[in-house]
C-alpha cells in the first residue's frame, strides 16, 4: 500500500473519531441543558406527582457486594413517599432471567422500610431507559412522572420521557464517588448518546403490552 493511501486510510478514521467525540460531547451538553431545573435533590422543592418510578439496578454487583447505586435509590424512594410527594411506586427493571428479578429485589426493600405493598407495582419488561420511561405512559397510564435514581441517570430519563410526550421529573438519589463511580458517569457519558440517537432513530420499547391502571 503506497504511503498516500495509507495516509488518506488515518485521515479517515481521525475524522471518523473526532465526528463521534463531538457527538458525544454534543448529546451530554444538549440533555444536560434540556433538563436544567427538572431533577431535584431535596423534597421541599420537587413538585408532587401521583406516581413515582424507580429505574431498577442490580442488588448486588458481580463480586457479590451489595450495589449502593440500588441501596441509595431505594433510600431516595422511601424518602419521596414519607413526605407525601409521591402516593404510588412504579419499580420498572430486568427480569429477563429467572435468576435475575431487579423490580421484586426493590420491592422486598421497600416493604421492608415500610412501604405498604399494595403501593408498589412492578414492571418486568424495564430494560432499559428508554422502554421504562414509554411503558410508564403507554402501558401504566401516566402522563405525569417522578423519576427516581442518581441525577446523572434522571436527566437521560427525564430527557427521553419528555420527548415521549410525559411531564416528568427527577429526584435525585445519593452518588457515589471513587474509582467504580468514575466508571459508571464514564459510561453515562456514551448511554446518552445512544439516547439522543435512539430518539433520532425513533427506537422502540422492546414490550409494550396489556394496559395496567395504576390506583
Amino acid at each position: 500500500m503506497c504511503r498516500l493511501s495509507i495516509m488518506k486510510k488515518y485521515r479517515f478514521f481521525f475524522i471518523v473519531t473526532l465526528l463521534i467525540f463531538a457527538f458525544t460531547v454534543f448529546a451530554n451538553f444538549y440533555i444536560i441543558k434540556k433538563t436544567a431545573g427538572k431533577t431535584f435533590d431535596t423534597t421541599e422543592k420537587i413538585p408532587y406527582n401521583k406516581v413515582g418510578l424507580v429505574l431498577g439496578t442490580a442488588k448486588y454487583l458481580k463480586n457479590g457486594q451489595l450495589n449502593r447505586y440500588f441501596l441509595l435509590r431505594v433510600n431516595a424512594t422511601v424518602k419521596l413517599f414519607q413526605a407525601h410527594k409521591i402516593d404510588y411506586i412504579l419499580i420498572s427493571g430486568d427480569n429477563s432471567r429467572l435468576d435475575y428479578d431487579e423490580p421484586n429485589d426493590f420491592k422486598t426493600e421497600l416493604v421492608l422500610r415500610g412501604i405498604p405493598e399494595n403501593r408498589i407495582i412492578l414492571d418486568y419488561a424495564g430494560f432499559r431507559t428508554l422502554d421504562s420511561v414509554v411503558r410508564a405512559k403507554e402501558v401504566f397510564g401516566q402522563k405525569n412522572l417522578t423519576i427516581i435514581s442518581q441525577k446523572f441517570h434522571n436527566q437521560r430519563a427525564v430527557f427521553l420521557a419528555e420527548n415521549k410526550g410525559l411531564n416528568a421529573v427527577g429526584f435525585n438519589a445519593g452518588d457515589i464517588t471513587g474509582k467504580y463511580g468514575l466508571k459508571t458517569h464514564i459510561r453515562e457519558y456514551l448511554a446518552r448518546t445512544k439516547a439522543l440517537l435512539d430518539l433520532l432513530f425513533k427506537v422502540q420499547p422492546k414490550f409494550l403490552g396489556p394496559k395496567i391502571s395504576i390506583g
